[in-house]
């Protein structure tokens, strides 16, 4: 994968977390969720969890091909 595809598939997976983010958000509001409840669901998200996981890997693998 070359730098051009790390950086747009980077952005495309933190778009969509964003995106996924937002929508608890508006839901937990919409529901009258305390802020701590909606909180503790972002952090345990699985969805979540996977996307900043694949977002940190993209991460190392931009660096590694920056050393080079």
């Amino acid at each position: 994968m070359d730098q051009q595809d790390l950086k747009l598939s980077k952005k495309l997976i933190s778009s969509y977390k964003k995106r996924l983010e937002k929508e608890i958000l508006d839901r937990s509001m919409k529901l009258k969720m305390p802020q701590n409840k909606f909180e503790e669901i972002i952090n345990n998200n699985n969805e979540l969890i996977n996307l900043k996981k694949a977002l940190e890997d993209l991460e190392m693998e931009s660096d590694s091909h920056s050393k080079i």
